[in-house]
């Protein structure tokens, strides 16, 4: 049985993200994630002009005249949302969680994709696979997304985004559309990010929050790493420190963005402090841009 502050607080996402949906990014998804290759739709004669090399072989030979098939761009295509459910998910300094803001991003990308018939499928995971919800149509689906997002109890607190990429490749055989939802805070990913790259057109979705990467000066204090369970005291009055801090967070990002840029994987930047809205839209219209210009060539 559901609690029932969790139908509410899922039934507020689902109201919040399909206005969204609905008034602001109307026609922007469809516009960016085109079909993936062409489908049969039809045999029908050959007329002067056609393409021989569509000509039906088959059909030619029993009805004794030349046919030809057409094809139709397939429309239809899959979506799936991988989200990374480590310990480090658990933390926010502003207004939600990291994994808040993960399951409302995922929720508007989802409903996104149903409102143009695309199947969406849902991969959680840590440094294990703890969940996979294979890519299905309809509202009813999306909620049941949005719900494992929110409330999965996941069983490890680790991170392994190379296993869960070769997961992904295991058993979503055709080319999707893979949003990868992650503060990235892992290592050791490059490999298995380009492989991933080539199948799939893959995005990579970065969730932070502002402390991680500035101290406040607030004396000391006890940390605690959400993966490994290891506490420390630190005192946040020491400038040195905090220049350390902020150092090391700098490099990790230029580190993340660089290995993103080499394997030219698309990027959505989302903090815990800021409208994610307005970055879905900015991703958006930098696809819409980049599709344009390839079919201006």
């Amino acid at each position: 049985m559901i609690p029932q502050e969790v139908i509410q607080k899922i039934r507020r996402i689902h109201i919040r993200t399909r206005r969204m949906v609905n008034e602001i990014l109307a026609g922007q998804y469809e516009s960016v994630f085109k079909g993936q290759g062409m489908e049969f739709r039809e045999v029908r004669a050959y007329v002067p002009g056609d393409d021989i090399r569509s000509i039906d072989w088959n059909v030619t030979a029993r009805t004794g005249e030349p046919h030809v098939k057409v094809m139709a761009e397939e429309r239809e295509q899959t979506v799936v949302l991988m989200v990374d459910m480590s310990g480090s998910g658990h933390f926010g300094s502003v207004s939600r969680f990291k994994n808040e803001l993960a399951a409302e991003l995922c929720a508007v990308l989802a409903f996104s994709a149903i409102k143009n018939n695309d199947k969406v499928g849902l991969i959680i995971f840590t440094d294990e696979i703890e969940l996979y919800v294979p890519p299905q149509k309809g509202s009813k689906h999306v909620l049941r997304v949005i719900r494992e997002v929110l409330y999965f109890n996941p069983k490890s607190r680790g991170t392994d985004i190379p296993k869960a990429l070769g997961y992904l490749n295991g058993v979503i055989h055709r080319k999707a559309v893979v949003f990868l939802v992650s503060d990235f805070m892992a290592k050791g990913y490059e490999k298995d990010l380009r492989v991933a790259g080539r199948r799939h057109d893959l995005i990579a979705v970065t969730i932070t929050d502002p402390r991680e990467l500035t101290l406040p000066s607030v004396g000391r204090i006890a940390v605690r790493d959400a993966e490994t369970g290891n506490e420390s005291l630190i005192n946040t009055n020491d400038s040195r420190l905090r220049a350390a801090y902020e150092q090391e967070a700098e490099e990790r990002i230029r580190q993340r963005n660089e290995t993103l840029r080499r394997n030219r994987v698309d990027v959505m930047h989302a903090s815990t402090d800021k409208l994610y809205v307005d970055e879905i839209y900015r991703f958006f219209k930098m696809r819409e841009r980049r599709l344009s210009g390839r079919a201006a060539l």
